[in-house]
């Protein structure tokens, strides 16, 4: 018979090993959105913690403590480490995908493995963004091995869209920590002073294109988030002066409306760690004197320059309704008819 005693040596051991593989892990989500993992009114988190009974979760804004056995607390974590992947890499995470990694369905981990050919980054919803047409594959490509970038071409051929796409992208891998959208205040046949408003809300319709080509990457609350602490900036060129610009991806758009001294203010603005790419069309210059314009003073120039990349596009990499490229063709014959005759 054992005693009252003996009982309690014989138990105890067995509490001391117990609360030995008891830890507690605090878990930091960077880079997400909470309620992107959580679901609205934190539905996918009580899925998560259903997925895990023997644990004791409590999620605050962009942390969440793990209590338990050190096992069920490692797999608990590795399991959210991969929906954070998923999250960084698709920019969603679906109600199947879940349940895959919560259920250990090695699909999940394969479809995080796989080589998704020509995906740059994935917007709104997990929907892919890859380069479409073979310049702006160049475009990713060389925005890899290059700091600064030209890309030229006619409307509709991608180099903003692709760009904005490479810049959301470097910054969710961590490669930078800003992305700077600006180019130059300059009307194509409107005037900013008949317009309402003060001069944000004058210049805004001219960065409308930025906004669209960031909506359709970042969640709204997202963007908005990181256009409040400054991590995403849009501005008119003319805010880039006396900055310098480090650990950021820059884009330039409308190039060919800069000029020579405004697109020299602007490329000497690159500091350590940054990426420019500069885009623009030398058939849509629209400043008063053509010839000044800063865009092609810097194609001439900067062409042997070691790290600089220059990418032509052209009609083939148009990407909009078909007819976009009938009518370019259409006033590119247009121009060559009138130099011939201005000519004879």
């Amino acid at each position: 018979m054992i005693s009252e005693k003996n009982a309690f040596i014989l138990h105890w051991p067995k509490i001391h090993i117990y609360e030995e593989f008891m830890i507690e892990k605090l878990i930091y989500l960077e880079g997400i959105d909470p309620v992107a993992l959580y679901g609205v009114n934190n539905s996918r988190y009580e899925r998560i913690r259903n997925a895990f009974p023997r644990l004791k979760l409590v999620a605050r804004g962009n942390e969440i403590k793990a209590l338990g056995e050190k096992n069920e607390v490692i797999n608990f974590e590795q399991k959210l480490d991969l929906m954070i992947s998923y999250l960084h890499k698709f920019n969603n995470l679906s109600e199947h995908d879940l349940e895959s990694i919560l259920n250990d369905d090695v699909d999940a981990t394969l479809k995080l493995s796989e080589f998704v050919d020509d995906v740059i980054v994935y917007g709104n919803n997990g929907q892919p963004v890859k380069a479409r047409t073979v310049n702006q594959r160049k475009l990713a490509d060389e925005f890899r091995g290059n700091d600064l970038i030209f890309a030229i071409g006619p409307a509709g051929t991608g180099k903003t869209y692709t760009a904005i796409a490479l810049a959301v992208m470097a910054f969710r891998s961590k490669a930078i920590k800003r992305i700077i959208l600006t180019r130059p205040a300059v009307e194509a046949g409107e005037h900013l002073g008949f317009l309402p408003g003060d001069m944000k809300e004058k210049l805004d319709p001219y960065l409308q294109p930025l906004y669209d080509a960031l909506h359709d990457m970042i969640p709204a609350r997202k963007l908005e988030s990181l256009m409040e602490d400054g991590t995403i900036q849009i501005a008119p060129l003319a805010y880039m002066r006396g900055r310098t610009l480090d650990n950021a991806c820059v884009i330039l758009d409308e190039a060919q409306n800069t000029t020579v001294g405004q697109l020299k203010m602007f490329l000497t603005r690159m500091g350590k760690n940054a990426k420019f790419i500069v885009n623009g069309d030398l058939t849509q210059i629209d400043l008063p004197n053509r010839s000044n314009s800063g865009l092609s003073y810097a194609l001439k120039i900067l062409k042997n320059v070691d790290g600089i990349s220059t990418i032509f596009f052209d009609n083939r990499d148009i990407v909009r309704h078909r007819l976009v490229s009938r009518i370019i063709n259409a006033y590119d014959k247009a121009d060559e008819d009138n130099n011939k005759d201005s000519k004879i």
